[in-house]
């Protein structure tokens, strides 16, 4: 039996209304959920009082993009997560995630973004969503990953589905979607989604249409200047399939990018997609450097491509090409690809460097560096890149009011120089643009809880309103900031000290209450509007 949480009282702070202001106003919170709002309320016998002060209750955000399905288990991560105000993340991205199956394609693939799960052998997404059920505190919720799903279904076949495959692969999504997945979600520049055809992905797409579950997408080789390729893609899987679509991490020129998504609008329907506040990516190097067919961890077709006679000359000019044919990256690249996670042992001390730093301090060139490190590190091995012409905030705040825009970190985990927008994302959010009116409160709450809670069928989440899921939190609007550095990239951050999810404390004064109150969050579609506790 679950226990009823203690009435909480949080007194004295104040509430984000509909114009953009802070209004005093105290929150009581009963049984999970907003009882009451208003000025000076009764505090009930045995309710726990959090003295709100100078601060603001918000509804938790929505990590609209999350790697940290696997993760979120470790106390180190969820302690990131909760000082940021996550309550809830989104996870199965890029079309790779643990269900279907058993987990052990996608912790092989991905065990240097996502890690493995600690629990999960089985059971579908259903399964998946059981393992956090209690045990966590904080929400998961998962799209149906479609490349796990090809995986499931073709193996390491690349070619295309024939029909009783496409069935099969159908079969799949629409079972992950029944079991609560908020969608279906692809990677279209990793294996095995880059082998997908469009008309394979839009049958996949009808399945999670059918709900309304959204199409979530790693576009196919379509961000900075060749962002509207992707979004043309998009365009045509959302017209064969009926759906609505998301684009994952968007970053391109911010003129380019809001022309595109007007020409999408204007073609088919708005696009939503989430983005982080920084300039620089990360991502596996093997993704940027090799083409497919070596892109596979657990088998030696790298290293037995290295060492056939003529070997290290063919691929040498193979990642060349590819480096310089990327739109985000060009003749610098080995100056603006930082090495993050690299577990080989011998080249662990060369995390945090660049490539061309790396290259210098070993006496190599930074092509066989790169191979090398990817041979002895089985392509377990993420990078940070930066992009060549980095926005400024004035800017990018341009591309966050738009009205599809929510807040994801696309924050990777796994090992010791990650990128810091894993630790940082929110906070930034709040700190560099809300706090600056780059963005209003308002926008900022409506972007990172209200939208993406609201997008993916989390009902009665994202708002400060009766009735609702009490998952919040209590923000210093002048202290609230993201610490972490690319330096620095695991610092903590400051001004998010109290987090409620589903009404019950798990962070008082900035450390976790030991409590696991989260649930792995299954698609309930929205039947009511919160009105503005302002």
């Amino acid at each position: 039996m679950t226990a009823v949480p203690e009435p909480v009282l949080l007194a004295g702070g104040s509430v984000v209304g509909a114009d953009a202001r802070f209004h005093p106003q105290d929150v009581l919170v009963v049984d999970g959920r907003v009882a009451e709002i208003g000025r000076r309320l009764r505090t009930p016998v045995d309710a726990v009082v959090v003295d709100c002060t100078d601060r603001v209750v918000m509804p938790g955000f929505v990590d609209a993009h999350s790697h940290a399905g696997s993760l979120v288990f470790d106390e180190r991560v969820q302690l990131a997560l909760l000082r940021q105000g996550v309550t809830s993340i989104v996870t199965g991205q890029d079309g790779v995630g643990p269900a279907p199956g058993d987990g052990s394609w996608a912790a092989r693939y991905f065990a240097a973004i996502d890690g493995p799960h600690p629990t999960y052998r089985g059971g579908g997404i259903a399964g998946l969503l059981a393992t956090y059920d209690g045990a966590t505190p904080l929400n998961v919720a998962t799209l149906v990953p479609a490349g796990t799903v090809r995986h499931e279904v073709m193996g390491d076949d690349d070619g295309p589905a024939d029909a009783a495959q496409l069935d099969a692969m159908r079969a799949l999504v629409r079972q992950g979607i029944a079991d609560g997945a908020v969608g279906l979600a692809t990677g279209l520049d990793y294996v095995p989604g880059l082998h997908a055809s469009t008309e394979e992905i839009a049958a996949l797409a009808t399945e999670s249409a059918a709900v309304r579950g959204r199409y979530v997408t790693h576009m196919r080789g379509g961000y900075e200047t060749n962002v509207g390729a992707g979004i043309d893609e998009i365009v045509r899987i959302c017209r064969a399939g009926g759906g609505s679509a998301h684009v994952s991490h968007l970053h391109a020129p911010v003129g380019l990018a809001l022309a595109e998504l007007e020409r999408a609008a204007a073609r088919w329907a708005p696009l939503s997609f989430d983005a982080y506040p920084y300039s620089r990516g990360c991502t596996i190097l093997s993704m940027l450097l090799l083409p497919a067919g070596l892109a596979r961890p657990g088998t030696d077709d790298l290293a037995r491509a290295l060492d056939v006679e003529g070997g290290r000359e063919r691929l040498r000019g193979v990642v060349l090409e590819r480096v310089l044919g990327r739109a985000d990256l060009g003749a610098g690249w080995a100056e603006q690809i930082t090495l993050s996670h690299v577990p080989a042992a011998e080249f662990h001390a060369l995390q945090g460097r660049t490539l061309a730093e790396a290259a210098d301090a070993t006496g190599t060139d930074p092509v066989d560096l790169a191979l090398d490190v990817l041979v002895d590190s089985d392509l377990q091995v993420t990078v940070v890149m930066r992009v060549p012409h980095p926005r400024t905030p004035l800017e990018l705040a341009e591309l966050y009011r738009y009205g599809g825009h929510t807040g994801g970190s696309d924050g990777i985990f796994v090992g010791t120089h990650p990128h810091p927008r894993a630790y940082g994302t929110f906070a930034r959010y709040l700190g560099d643009y809300a706090r600056t009116g780059l963005l209003t409160w308002r926008e900022a709450q409506e972007h990172l809880s209200a939208l993406p809670a609201s997008l993916f069928q989390l009902d009665h989440r994202g708002a400060v309103a009766p009735g609702w899921t009490a998952d919040l939190i209590v923000v210093d609007p002048e202290r609230v900031a993201a610490r972490s550095t690319y330096a620095d990239p695991m610092r903590l951050a400051e001004g998010i000290d109290d987090v409620l999810v589903a009404g019950v404390p798990v962070l008082r004064d900035g450390a976790r209450t030991g409590a696991t109150p989260g649930a792995g969050l299954r698609r309930t579609p929205f039947r009511h509007r919160a009105r503005s506790a302002g």
